[in-house]
């Protein structure tokens, strides 16, 4: 008995010298539940199922029922396809990466096997960051809630609630009348980005639009580098002419431009000029622009009243804004008018260049011209400021005489298809290579463009906007081959939204076609046609249903496509 207790005392003491026994590592093997009622619950919480099956997922299958070439997760490949794999593009496939664990999809290739074959593996990923999600319980944030249906009882309580917000209304942070707000913010100011709000002293600068209907509302801020152009209906009534704060030329020019956000430099917006429009529509540009006309009642009328607010604000490639000017359209109001239309208008240019018009914002417009221009090494695209004169082609003359025609051109208009030529007279005397030049000059012009741009308001710095020009010759075997056509070929697609798609060029070709020139007897003349086409080709391809709406043309998206989405 005396050896029993000894041994149990011993025991104890080493009990109580060990070291606390940490807890078991969990295994990866699911365990059974237990049987028993009076098991002793969990400590640890299991996550909720996934949402994402992720061996369903796969990011690289862009083509409709066909097979992606080494796209390993594709539904549509065989294990013919994959036997001529030579590796996975995608070989982890993952579904929310914050979470703690989750199941990941792996995807490799067994080259040693004949033929070799695709390996896929579903396992237990873990995330090494402690900043993890370990449940994903906010079941709001899982689906999207339905928007409130607009009807006759809520609709002004919702265009109170969204209206402003829809036209970014001014933040709390733009308030330049707070206390901590000193002259040492201008060393920490950055400078304006593209859609950036243009801040002036008060708040920013507006440009009235409608919102949802055609009523004016000033909450609609001006974003730097975007050209916008507005028209809205404005209520008025003669006998409060003078008081009606946006009529006057005053409530567009009385607040100071913020040169940078956030700094105490300041741009005065300056009057450019003025014109008058009468009643019956007619205008007349007056000479001084320097006086402000503000509204006022004359016989019955209202006058000095703004129709149209045109701005135009030049800046640096800093993104500094350095000078603001107006251009006014002022009218008259007769006493039965109980409102008018107003056409509002921004644009921007930068320091030191000379702007170039645009073809469409941003997918071209059927009827202007086809913008182009030439890269020098190392350089954004050089345009010819007159955009009719950028892309042309031969111009045909009452006289169809070649030598009568040459320098004449027409413009190249989008989504027209134009053929033009000329009769070239040719005499013993003419020589081979003197006459392919002449030709070639009066097919091409005296400068022919390199590049073409894909949208009508690609920028001469944004290169990857810019298509090539593709040259073709068709020729015949002989000693002499003179030109005798160039035919333009534009293939053009679809591009956005299928409710509003924009016309976008990806391909242009100039294909030159010659001939051979036979040596004529002494006095003999003979006469060839010259022509020069321009043809424009829908290459975009038709939705089909049913189907995963994926582009499946060849087209190259510009950089920021998939912005703020990886």
């Amino acid at each position: 008995m005396a050896a029993a207790l000894g041994f149990g005392a011993f025991l104890l003491l080493l009990l109580l010298l060990l070291p606390p026994l940490r807890a078991a590592e969990p295994s990866t093997e699911p365990v059974a539940p237990p049987e028993t009622s009076a098991a002793v619950p969990a400590r640890t919480r299991r996550g909720p199922a996934p949402v994402t099956d992720v061996a369903k997922l796969c990011v690289c299958d862009l083509l409709v029922a066909q097979c992606d070439v080494n796209c390993c997760c594709d539904p549509d490949c065989s294990a013919a396809d994959f036997s001529l794999f030579t590796t996975c593009s995608v070989p982890v496939v993952t579904g929310d990466s914050r979470l703690c664990s989750q199941k990941a999809a792996i995807y490799s290739l067994d080259v040693e096997a004949n033929p070799p074959e695709r390996v896929f593996k579903l396992i237990d990923q873990v995330n090494p960051s402690i900043f993890c999600i370990h449940a994903t319980n906010y079941e709001q944030a899982l689906t999207f809630s339905s928007p409130e249906i607009p009807t006759s009882e809520n609709f002004d309580q919702l265009l109170k609630q969204f209206g402003s917000a829809a036209f970014s209304a001014e933040p709390e942070s733009w308030d330049m009348n707070t206390d901590d707000q000193n002259l040492s913010d201008a060393n920490e100011t950055c400078r304006y980005q593209y859609g950036v709000p243009i801040q002036t002293v008060d708040a920013f600068l507006r440009l009235p639009s409608p919102v949802v209907s055609s009523w004016c509302s000033d909450e609609n801020p001006a974003g730097f580098l975007v050209n916008q152009a507005t028209k809205c209906i404005r209520s008025v009534s003669v006998e409060k002419c003078d008081d009606i704060q946006a009529i006057s030329m005053l409530f567009y020019i009385n607040s100071s431009i913020l040169a940078v956000p956030k700094s105490s430099q300041m741009v005065n917006i300056s009057v450019e000029s003025i014109v008058v429009q009468s009643l019956n529509g007619m205008r007349t540009l007056l000479n001084g622009s320097d006086v402000l006309r503000l509204p006022m009642i004359l016989n019955e009328l209202c006058i000095n009243v703004v129709l149209g607010v045109s701005y135009h604000i030049t800046y640096t490639d800093a993104g500094e804004i350095i000078e603001a000017a107006a251009a006014f359209v002022l009218g008259a109001l007769n006493k039965e008018a109980l409102s008018i239309e107003q056409s509002f208008e921004i644009s921007f240019t930068q320091v030191n260049t000379t702007p170039v018009p645009l073809s469409g914002n941003p997918g071209y417009v059927v009827g202007l011209p086809v913008r182009a221009g030439f890269r020098p090494q190392g350089s954004g695209i050089v345009q010819n400021t007159n955009t009719y004169s950028q892309l042309t082609i031969l111009q045909s003359t009452s006289t169809q005489d070649c030598l009568v025609a040459q320098g004449a051109r027409a413009p190249v208009l989008f989504g027209y298809n134009m053929i033009s030529g000329c009769k070239l007279r040719i005499t013993a005397a003419m020589t081979c290579q003197p006459l392919t030049q002449a030709l070639l000059d009066l097919l091409k012009g005296q400068s022919f463009p390199e590049y073409v741009a894909s949208f009508g308001n690609s920028q001469a710095q944004d290169v990857l906007d810019w298509v090539p020009i593709t040259h073709l010759y068709i020729s015949e075997q002989s000693s002499c081959q003179i030109p005798v056509s160039l035919e333009i070929e534009v293939k053009w697609t679809k591009y956005g939204s299928l409710v509003n798609p924009q016309a976008r060029i990806v391909n242009v070709t100039a294909t030159i076609t010659t001939t051979t020139l036979k040596q004529l007897p002494s006095g003999r003349e003979r006469t060839i046609p010259i022509t020069s086409s321009v043809v424009f080709t829908d290459v975009s391809l038709p939705a089909e249903p049913g189907y995963k709406a994926w582009p499946t043309i060849n087209a190259k998206l510009p950089f920021d496509f998939f912005f703020p989405f990886v």
